[in-house]
């Protein structure tokens, strides 16, 4: 069976940081629970406690709730209202939909001086004549009864008549405790036979599986494709027979169902799990060491060699709401790798590229992977081949040069205007320019 363990309430207590120890509500609905536990160890300041729709049989284990103010454990097997004495806080109760009989064990709920509300629709113990009474004159505390206010006038009648109610509604309980007993056994056989007939038919199957002799196990291989189809067909039979059998809505019945369900689901993932260790493996590396390119996922892609920043960009278009978590990247000097959900696609690269330096970020638009793989070489061929080109061109500009050089070039030089400074025009002359803000005076210079 399936309990409550301590990796589902701190998953549950996200809210709280993920701490138990001081937590004051938690949802646990939902979560096929068979057994109630633990909660009041880890949990002693809950004030709301969700546990609706569950398999739980039976309260228990919430006594130590001390601060405990609403409890839902609709939608679940409890068949008697027990072990609350403990939750002194509690002023909501939801029983919703259960399987209470037993309506004398609301007296149990005497001692929750503070509980305002009950809700029990849905449980046999409604369809009791003086139901509604019998609760409103044993809980005197309670303001609300299945969504309904509880008049004064309607608790002073029902103190009245108590007496004659509470001996009809222990007649009552009676008969269906006794109908209870007859319901339990009846699931008993039905559950052995289930059982056996689930035996017998592993026996013949492990028969058919394990032929005596190689002359039987080849005439079984012939026959294991029309085998398995009508082993699909008894399957299909049963399920159908499970479906449609009228059953009682018991706890057993309720029980059954769900087991029934969890067989199924396990029975489905252990053939797909099957199916997945038949999938033949991709060859990735042929014998020889040749590395291949490979596009299971069968993604559209683009390779660009980025000459400016000396590195190669694989842009992959990997879906867009794909979970990074499903990707699984691998560089390597000559070839770059990357899963995708388990498929691999694989790219041999056009040149040697340096697996440590490289990085890998997704578009938070289109969600493409971009991996940026830096080069091995410094310098690319077709850079070096312009660069040589530039260079024969600057040798020929030199020697041009140095042609010219050898010509000896004379300068013109009228003596008439050639004297020594005036030493008089040294310092500056200040000129103002113009009446607006200040700027910086144009440097005058003197000829000499």
């Amino acid at each position: 069976f399936l309990s409550v363990t301590e990796d589902l309430v701190r998953r549950r207590a996200e809210h709280n940081n993920c701490e138990i120890f001081s937590l004051e509500e938690i949802s646990l609905h939902q979560q096929e629970i068979e057994k109630l536990e633990y909660l009041d160890k880890w949990c002693r300041h809950l004030k709301i406690l969700y546990l609706q729709n569950n398999l739980i049989p039976k309260i228990e284990n919430v006594g130590k709730l001390k601060k405990l103010e609403y409890l839902n454990v609709a939608l679940n097997n409890i068949e008697r209202i027990e072990n609350l004495e403990g939750c002194e806080e509690l002023r909501k109760l939801d029983l919703t939909a259960n399987f209470i009989g037993e309506l004398s064990s609301i007296e149990a709920l005497k001692h929750n001086i503070h509980l305002k509300e009950l809700f029990l629709v849905g449980n046999p113990c409604t369809e009791f004549e003086g139901y509604r009474q019998f609760v409103v004159a044993t809980l005197h505390q309670l303001k609300c009864l299945d969504s309904k206010q509880i008049e004064r006038s309607e608790r002073i009648q029902a103190l009245q008549n108590y007496p004659e109610v509470k001996q009809k509604i222990r007649e009552q309980e009676q008969a269906y405790l006794l109908k209870r007993a007859r319901e339990k056994e009846e699931a008993q056989r039905r559950m052995q036979k289930r059982r056996d007939k689930k035996q017998k038919q592993m026996e013949s199957k492990l028969g058919f599986d394990r032929p005596d002799s190689l002359q039987e196990k080849e005439k079984h291989q012939a026959e294991r494709g029309e085998e398995q189809e009508s082993w699909r067909t008894v399957e299909d039979d049963e399920d159908k027979r499970f479906w449609e059998e009228p059953t009682p809505y018991t706890p057993e019945s309720r029980l059954e169902t769900h087991r029934y369900m969890e067989e199924k689901r396990r029975a489905k993932e252990n053939v797909r799990e099957s199916k997945k260790k038949e999938k033949p493996l991709w060859t990735l590396v042929t014998a020889e060491g040749k590395v291949l390119n490979v596009n299971v996922p069968k993604l559209h892609f683009s390779l660009k060699d980025d000459e400016e920043n000396n590195q190669i960009i694989l842009d992959l278009a990997v879906y867009r709401h794909l979970d990074t978590s499903l990707l699984d990247i691998d560089v390597q000097p000559t070839y770059v790798r990357v899963m995708v959900k388990g498929k691999p696609f694989q790219l041999v690269l056009p040149e040697e590229v340096k697996p440590d330096s490289s990085s890998a970020k997704r578009s938070q638009t289109t969600g493409h992977l971009v991996i940026s793989m830096p080069k091995a070489k410094d310098i690319i061929l077709p850079q070096q081949k312009v660069a040589t080109s530039v260079k024969h061109s600057d040798c020929n500009t030199l020697q041009k040069n140095a042609g010219r050089s050898r010509q000896v070039e004379k300068l013109e030089v009228d003596p008439s205007k050639y004297s020594f400074p005036d030493i008089t025009k040294i310092i500056q002359e200040k000129e103002q320019i113009g009446l607006g803000p200040i700027k910086l005076q144009p440097e005058k210079t003197t000829e000499t």
